[in-house]
């Protein structure tokens, strides 16, 4: 089927499956500049507003990888097509939602939606190119994603500003169907012949315990860290995410290849990868309510305020490419989260300033980070495992990228919660101090990932780099 696409046709299809994982970042970037007017809206707090963020992330993280599963067993086109029919429906009713409670839900099921898009386009990717052109096509995508990260907090400025929070959701329906027709006319189907029936017993144990986790880290301010139900929720995370380990290890071709963790390579992604999403990607979330808390912006201004951050995430994926085309995975990974620990350190400094221009300096120098990161993360990842498991192999890259981010969400968010638990706006000193505490941990954790990395990958020099991404080219 490969050989049989004309190049117009596999560029429509590379359109296609960049595009809908384009949507997903793009309708979390324009629910991040939303999130004060939702929770002034709908009377939420911080932790009420969160939920909209981690209602959708935990669903999307804790499926990524049955997606993927079900990507190579039902086909890859089929999993698509659902996931932007539910996708759609959901934005909808999270567009009419009159309470925090009813958008939480929708938001949930929108993850869902959400969780069945990104896997099975990366398998698209991977399954519909090869050797060289797949290097290409990924790299395409890294800067679609990066083009809808850029624009994301702009559109959202424009969005909340001219027409309220609740078209950040119902600007999705429209291009929900140009995406379904897309795929429907363009995209062949393909799947794993080798795959075997869903792991439900690995979803739900996953799902309990993202769950029990997440909600632990974001009530634990307003319940109390040592109250017993916080601890029996993290108890509960402990006992299921364990349960999800063993599960895995007695399936056959289980949905987690735990054989993937005795790869050191594989590990020192993965920590870039946790690195990217807990301290790069989640800024996307803090900096639009820093910018209307602690200056008083308005949504609209806001989203252009986030350019300094928001360009570089197009213009970096583009410049690493042209002046470092033979940098290791290893060092271009270090390079990324060495940036973005340093403009994460320079908004800590900067953030009790009453002065835009120097954080926005701050801004441009993490962005820079994070525009780097994005797409050498999925490359890094997606180098280590067999390319006969394309949806496994998405599945896996892309749950530790989310759920690194809904960590970061949590825990940042936990730390935020404690300065400034009611979004107030008109230059709230409480915002510009929790803001400094959120990206100076931010700071941290990418150091540490560094690190990590760093030792991990401490033996994957330069030619061996090389080398194994020609071997990734050959074999693909």
């Amino acid at each position: 089927m490969i050989g049989s696409l004309s190049e117009r046709r596999k560029f429509i299809i590379l359109l296609c499956a960049a595009g809908t994982c384009s949507l997903i970042m793009l309708d979390t970037n324009i629910v991040a500049v939303a999130l004060p007017s939702i929770a002034r809206d709908l009377h939420g707090g911080f932790g009420g507003v969160q939920w909209v963020i981690s209602a959708y992330l935990v669903t999307f993280a804790a499926l990524l990888l049955p997606a993927g599963s079900l990507a190579d067993l039902h086909g890859r086109r089929r999993i698509a097509l659902t996931g932007l029919v539910i996708f759609l429906l959901s934005s909808a009713v999270c567009g009419l939602a009159t309470s925090v409670l009813a958008l939480e839900i929708a938001r949930a099921v929108q993850g869902i939606g959400g969780s069945l898009l990104l896997t099975p386009a990366l398998a698209i990717i991977a399954s519909t190119f090869t050797g060289a052109e797949r290097v290409k096509a990924y790299a395409f995508w890294g800067t679609s994603i990066g083009i809808a990260m850029a624009i994301g907090p702009i559109a959202g400025g424009i969005i909340t500003g001219l027409f309220g929070w609740r078209w950040a959701f119902l600007v999705n329906i429209p291009l929900c169907i140009i995406f379904v027709a897309a795929i429907r006319a363009f995209v062949p189907e393909s799947r794993d012949p080798h795959a075997r029936r869903l792991d439900v017993l690995g979803v739900v144990t996953l799902s309990a315990g993202l769950f029990a986790l997440i909600s632990a880290l974001i009530d634990g301010n307003q319940i109390g860290w040592g109250s017993a139900a916080i601890l029996v929720r993290l108890s509960a995370a402990l006992v299921c995410l364990a349960a999800f380990l063993v599960v895995e290890a007695m399936q056959q071709r289980p949905m987690l290849d735990l054989g993937v963790f005795r790869n050191r390579l594989f590990l020192g992604a993965a920590c870039g990868a946790f690195g990217y999403g807990a301290s790069a990607q989640v800024m996307i979330f803090f900096l639009p309510i820093y910018l209307q808390s602690a200056f008083g912006l308005a949504p609209l201004v806001a989203g252009f305020a986030m350019l300094p951050f928001a360009a570089p995430l197009f213009i970096a994926p583009r410049l690493a490419a042209a002046v470092l085309p033979d940098w290791s995975h290893r060092r271009a990974l270090m390079l990324g989260l060495g940036i973005t620990a340093a403009g994460n350190i320079l908004m800590a400094a900067f953030a009790h300033f009453d002065n835009y221009a120097v954080i926005a300096i701050a801004m441009a120098v993490a962005g820079f980070g994070t525009g780097m990161l994005n797409p050498e993360t999925a490359k890094a990842m997606q180098a280590q495992i067999p390319p006969d498991r394309a949806g496994m192999s998405a599945g896996i890259g892309a749950t530790v990228r989310f759920i690194s981010l809904l960590l970061g969400v949590a825990v940042l968010g936990a730390i935020m919660a404690h300065f400034e638990p009611f979004l107030g706006a008109g230059h709230n000193a409480n915002a510009a101090r929790g803001f400094a505490a959120v990206a100076m941990a931010a700071g941290a954790i990418a150091t540490l990932a560094l690190a990590g990395t760093a030792i991990l990958m401490a033996s994957f020099s330069r030619k061996n780099s090389l080398a194994a991404r020609d071997a990734q080219s050959v074999s693909g």
